[in-house]
């Protein structure tokens, strides 16, 4: 694998080196995040990024013809836009798992294009980068392989998937071989939902406000912790850490509920073994973005610091959450480091 390394790593230079080196003439100053007058390394779970030249394997699928946002591509943009936050370091995934549609022949082909091109940039940047691999969940056998390669191979630190597949959540025992591929590699599960298609009918978050997104997305990451939990899947891979989008949804925020649920409703039929909040503090970890001083207060309560990370969702215009972290009266100087960057350090295996 030392050969497949190099080779990619004499890829990635030769492809990047131009944007490499615009990237060092054109950046800003870098943004320096302290704590307690201390430098600290910040990472950025939340990270999104698409490869282009993936349309080609889709011509004549019945996926061709998708668009690439080009402001979702990597470049010196990207960099930029990172030293201007103060993020050291971003795990980048590729979202919104359209290829979970493809047959298996095409989404090895979809998949395996998008590994090779994030392994070739973090190579290029090595101390700025890691990689999460978006794999085909239609398929849990295939996504474990994938997961299995990118991570011994490639060198890509955790998987990413949806809430869901093709509205299905993934708890179904069918999926279990994923999970037990990431659970033995000691790798996290970043899970990142899509407008919660699978939970609301066609048109019901439609008209103003863009609530596809903002209630949508952390509805549909709210269904999908809550089914890892009370399906059991959590407790059949207790070693598993799930990290999901958008500060846990809507759970942490109401989780009082869930925390009574399988005593008083006689149709809950609960396969977990624990209450809903002991996941929340061990396999559970959610990223910082609620945007305001009460909300990080509360996920911090539910959760504890040590399960709440860093989140961007780079390249959208959401307000930044670094300052928020830092600047937190209610957190300690201990709190606000693991947050930025030090939980992240140690579930990505980052040496800082």
């Amino acid at each position: 694998m030392h050969d497949r390394r190099s080779f990619l790593k004499t890829v990635g230079a030769v492809g990047l080196a131009a944007a490499g080196a615009a990237s060092a003439f054109a950046q800003p100053s870098r943004k320096e995040v302290r704590v307690g007058g201390r430098r600290v390394t910040v990472v950025d779970v939340h990270a999104h990024c698409v490869f282009p030249e993936v349309a080609d394997l889709l011509a004549g699928s019945a996926l061709a013809g998708r668009a690439f946002p080009a402001a979702w591509t990597l470049g010196p943009e990207r960099i930029a836009a990172m030293d201007e936050r103060g993020i050291d370091i971003q795990a980048l995934s590729v979202n919104t798992y359209w290829w979970y549609a493809a047959d298996r022949e095409l989404a090895e082909r979809i998949v395996g294009l998008h590994d090779r091109r994030l392994a070739e940039w973090c190579d290029a940047h090595t101390d700025r980068f890691v990689a999460l691999s978006s794999v085909a969940l239609q398929d849990p056998e295939l996504a474990a392989a994938q997961l299995e390669f990118a991570v011994r191979e490639l060198g890509h630190r955790g998987a990413s998937i949806g809430g869901h597949v093709d509205n299905e959540p993934p708890t179904h025992p069918k999926y279990d071989p994923f999970w037990a591929a990431a659970e033995e590699l000691g790798v996290p599960v970043f899970m990142h939902p899509n407008n919660a298609l699978n939970v609301v009918r066609e048109g019901g978050l439609d008209g103003r406000g863009g609530l596809s997104n903002i209630v949508g997305n952390p509805l549909e990451t709210t269904v999908f912790l809550t089914h890892m939990i009370f399906d059991g899947t959590l407790d059949r891979f207790p070693r598993l850490k799930v990290c999901a989008a958008h500060g846990g949804g809507y759970l942490p925020s109401y989780l009082g509920r869930t925390e009574v649920a399988c005593a008083v409703r006689e149709d809950a039929n609960c396969a977990n073994a624990k209450p809903p909040s002991a996941y929340l503090k061990d396999q559970i970890m959610v990223d910082s973005m609620v945007f305001s001083a009460e909300g990080l207060r509360h996920l911090v309560a539910e959760t504890g610091a040590s399960q709440v990370v860093y989140g961007s969702d780079i390249p959208f215009l959401w307000p930044d959450t670094v300052d928020l972290i830092a600047d937190a009266d209610f957190l300690t100087d201990a709190q606000k480091i693991a947050i930025l960057g030090g939980n992240l350090l140690n579930l990505l295996r980052i040496e800082a």
